[in-house]
C-alpha cells in the first residue's frame, strides 16, 4: 500500500470548469462586496425579492426555523461530525480531511468578509456575505465533490451534479435567511458563491498536499542507492 495514493476530492475532469467557477464567483462575491460596503439598506432587487419571501407564516415558517438551526453550532457541528464519521467509514480519509477543511475555510471567510464589508441589517449586525448559506453550500458540496469521482462521472455529469446539489443547499438556506429577515438577497448570493469560490480550492489544496506527503512517504521507503 505504500505509495499508494488515495482517490482526489477534486475529481480530475472537473479541476478546470470548477476552477473557472470558483474564480467567477469569487468575482461576484468582492462585486456585491464593494457595492453594498458600510451600507444598512436593501438594494432595489433585495426589495422586490424580499416582498414576496420575507415574512412566512406556518407551516413554512418552521421549515425555514429548522433550515437556520442547521446554520448555527448546535446544528451544524453534529451535522459536519456526522459526515466526517461516514466518510472515515467508508475509508476516505481524505474526504474527511475536506469537510472539515472546506466548511471550515468557508465559513471562515464569510466571517473575515463581514468584518470587512461591514454591511448590516436589524441593528446592526454584520449581514454580508451570509455565514449560514455558505455554511451549508460548503457542505454539500464537499459532499458531491468525492461522490463524483466515486462514481466516476464524466465532465458533464459530474458538474451537472455538483452544480445542482450546490444550488439546492444555498436556495434552501438562502430561502430561509431571506423569510426569517436575517439576511438581504444579496447577502444570500454572496454566501453561496464564497462557498463555490473556496471549496474547490481547497479541495484541490487537500489532494495537493496528501498527494505530496505520500510521495514523501514513499520515497523515504526506498533503499538507499549503494
Amino acid at each position: 500500500m505504500t505509495g499508494r495514493s488515495a482517490p482526489a476530492v477534486l475529481p480530475p475532469s472537473l479541476r478546470r470548469r470548477l476552477g473557472l467557477l470558483a474564480a467567477l464567483a469569487a468575482l461576484v462575491v468582492v462585486l456585491l462586496g464593494v457595492l453594498y460596503a458600510d451600507d444598512s439598506k436593501p438594494g432595489r432587487v433585495d426589495a422586490r425579492i424580499g416582498a414576496v419571501v420575507d415574512g412566512v407564516g406556518p407551516p413554512w415558517r418552521h421549515v425555514a426555523l429548522a433550515l437556520d438551526f442547521l446554520g448555527e453550532p448546535g446544528g451544524s457541528v453534529p451535522l459536519v461530525v456526522a459526515v466526517v464519521v461516514g466518510c472515515l467509514l467508508l475509508r476516505r480519509p481524505r474526504a474527511a480531511v475536506l469537510v472539515v477543511a472546506g466548511v471550515g475555510m468557508s465559513v471562515g471567510t464569510a466571517t473575515l468578509l463581514k468584518s470587512l464589508v461591514g454591511r448590516t441589517i436589524h441593528d446592526g449586525n454584520l449581514s454580508y456575505p451570509s455565514g449560514h448559506t455558505a455554511f451549508l453550500t460548503a457542505l454539500a458540496l464537499v459532499v458531491a465533490l468525492p461522490a463524483t469521482g466515486r462514481l466516476g462521472l464524466g465532465s458533464t455529469a459530474g458538474m451537472s451534479l455538483v452544480l445542482a446539489v450546490a444550488l439546492f443547499a444555498g436556495a434552501a438556506m438562502g430561502w430561509a435567511q431571506v423569510a426569517l429577515g436575517a439576511h438581504y438577497p444579496t447577502d444570500v448570493l454572496g454566501g453561496w458563491c464564497t462557498a463555490l469560490a473556496v471549496v474547490p480550492a481547497t479541495a484541490w489544496l487537500v489532494d495537493r498536499t496528501a498527494d505530496r506527503l505520500v510521495e514523501r512517504k514513499a520515497g523515504a521507503g526506498r533503499p538507499e542507492p549503494r
